[in-house]
């Protein structure tokens, strides 16, 4: 196992932060990101910058930071560690618990969530390192990925012949998708299309406000767009926003009427988008941000089966990542927090702010 060191980036490092990450041995995750720190720092969470530095390579992570009374604080490694391999998790969560014992930080508690493919290896791994196994909080802990690094024609062969026959039939009909600007209208539009998938289904949306803030980082950092399908009335009835993140693009949020009349359009939307993030940044691979577990994906009473369908109608696998694990710093602390502090705080944050806690 290697031996790592931790500690806070510097200034000139966060000045640098998203092209920092980008260098990671996973090339980074948008949830590290410069604009998606700023956001959480607006909704109850302190962003610190931290760096794991080994002989062989160094890693620039976000943790993000609630401090919850008498307890001290919980240290979220939002898809982080980014480790070269699993085994350096574990020395990874090692170095950070001793910089925040040295640093007199009244940390009892970090939860991890390495974008690691899971298995029985990994969660062995994880176990005999002294990690408890904790619920998923991403979306994409299971999600179906696309290789975006051949061709745009292999890219077409590759997709299921449902999904080519849906983009095909769009375009050959005249189906109007087009990528639109992040004004103040579109945005609300945007909100309201993703407000109709909460009305279909188990999901419980942020605020706009919420939203807002995220899409506008994204897109001030050059690195979020908007692309709507508009019906024969020109009114926009599919819209889905997208963000590449070094050579990685996500579908990440995304919302439609139901009942149209224009067959393929939502699958033309997504066409388009990755196409267009391919060729404008070098995408290698798309995530479409969310599916059932792969164990799950043939039940139709899972909350987002349709989704898993559309979304692996593009790629027929899904992925299944390890998902969060906790460390325990302090048991007596973690104890209470796991025994009922958790339960309790998410509780009070939703009845003050009618937002998710994580």
């Amino acid at each position: 196992m290697r031996d790592f060191s931790a500690r806070l980036a510097t200034a000139d490092e966060v000045a640098d932060w998203d092209k920092l990450v980008q260098s990671n041995p996973n090339g980074g995750n948008v949830l590290q990101s410069a604009a998606y720190a700023e956001v959480k720092s607006h909704h109850g969470w302190n962003p610190i910058q931290v760096v794991f530095s080994c002989p062989d390579y160094t890693s620039y992570n976000l943790v993000i930071e609630k401090k919850v009374p008498l307890l001290g604080s919980l240290w979220y490694l939002i898809k982080g560690p980014d480790a070269a391999v699993p085994e350096d998790v574990p020395a990874m969560a090692q170095a950070l618990g001793r910089f925040a014992k040295q640093t007199g930080r009244r940390v009892f508690a970090l939860k991890v969530e390495p974008d690691i493919v899971d298995g029985d290896d990994v969660r062995d791994l994880f176990t005999s390192a002294g990690f408890v196994k904790t619920f998923n909080l991403q979306p994409n802990d299971s999600t179906a990925l696309l290789d975006t690094t051949p061709d745009t024609e292999q890219i077409l062969k590759n997709i299921s012949s449902r999904a080519r026959n849906a983009v095909r039939r769009a375009i050959r009909e005249g189906a109007d998708v087009r990528r639109v600007e992040a004004t103040e209208e579109n945005m609300r539009t945007m909100y309201k299309l993703m407000s109709h998938i909460e009305d279909r289904s188990d999901a419980r949306m942020r605020s706009y406000e919420y939203y807002h803030r995220f899409w506008s980082n994204f897109v001030d950092a050059g690195q979020g767009r908007f692309y709507f399908a508009f019906d024969e009335n020109g009114e926009p009835n599919v819209g889905a926003f997208v963000i590449a993140y070094g050579k990685k693009g996500t579908y990440k949020d995304g919302g439609s009427k139901p009942r149209r009349s224009q067959y393929g359009d939502s699958h033309l939307v997504q066409w388009t988008a990755l196409t267009e993030l391919k060729e404008d940044f070098g995408i290698e691979e798309y995530d479409f941000c969310g599916t059932p577990p792969s164990s799950e994906l043939k039940n139709k009473e899972h909350p987002h089966h349709g989704l898993g369908l559309f979304k692996t109608s593009f790629s027929k696998t899904v992925t299944d990542f390890t998902g969060c694990w906790d460390v325990v710093l302090d048991p007596l602390r973690y104890r209470i927090w796991n025994t009922i502090g958790e339960r309790v705080t998410r509780q009070v944050y939703w009845r003050r702010h009618h937002q998710p806690f994580y």
